[in-house]
């Protein structure tokens, strides 16, 4: 497939567990482009990961660098707020919803897949995995004040480009049969 109907910097965002990843690695393979995840940016390496964020003058200047060598990127993942000097760099917003049951059983098979019994009851990870689960599930209904559905209408709402928004649980070819049809 080529990539030429698609804008060329795109930026997919969504609720924690959303799909912004797995649908931002797909088109980046369809388009021939490389992919960037925000957590990459916001998260400083630990062991186990996402303990400590990158101070944000830090992480904003490492996600401009990675970005600023490429005609044509995916963006995946939340930077509203912390990552709005780069909007104007966007060619267009993919917003994905997904219902709130589907959304945090998808994180906690991922936490399974990544972390196996430590999450368990008594294991290392369990209270942190426990509050991330706690923390996603705040997503539909939170305020502004946090990474929630409010916050990213409110911040969608004055973007400069076009916003698409894919609702529900559809496979990932799916998804992107959906914007090969609005970019067509």
């Amino acid at each position: 497939m080529s990539g030429r109907a698609f804008p060329h910097r795109i930026h997919l965002t969504g609720a924690s567990g959303s799909g912004t990843t797995t649908l931002g690695r797909r088109l980046a393979s369809a388009i021939g482009c490389p992919q960037f995840d925000t957590d990459d940016f916001f998260w400083q390496p630990t062991d186990p990961p996402y303990q400590a964020p990158r101070p944000m003058p830090g992480r904003l200047a490492r996600l401009r660098d990675a970005l600023a060598p490429h005609e044509r990127w995916i963006l995946s993942g939340s930077l509203a707020g912390w990552g709005d000097p780069l909007i104007a760099r966007f060619d267009a917003v993919v917003f994905l919803a997904v219902p709130p049951q589907a959304r945090l059983a998808r994180l906690a098979a991922r936490q399974r897949e990544r972390y196996g019994a430590a999450i368990d009851p008594g294991g290392p990870l369990h209270e942190a995995h426990r509050a991330f689960l706690d923390w996603a599930a705040l997503y539909d209904d939170g305020d502004e004040t946090m990474r929630s559905r409010q916050r990213h209408e409110t911040w969608m709402k004055d973007l400069p480009c076009p916003v698409i928004r894919l609702e529900g649980t559809q496979s990932v070819e799916a998804r992107m049969d959906e914007l090969r049809k609005r970019w067509s």
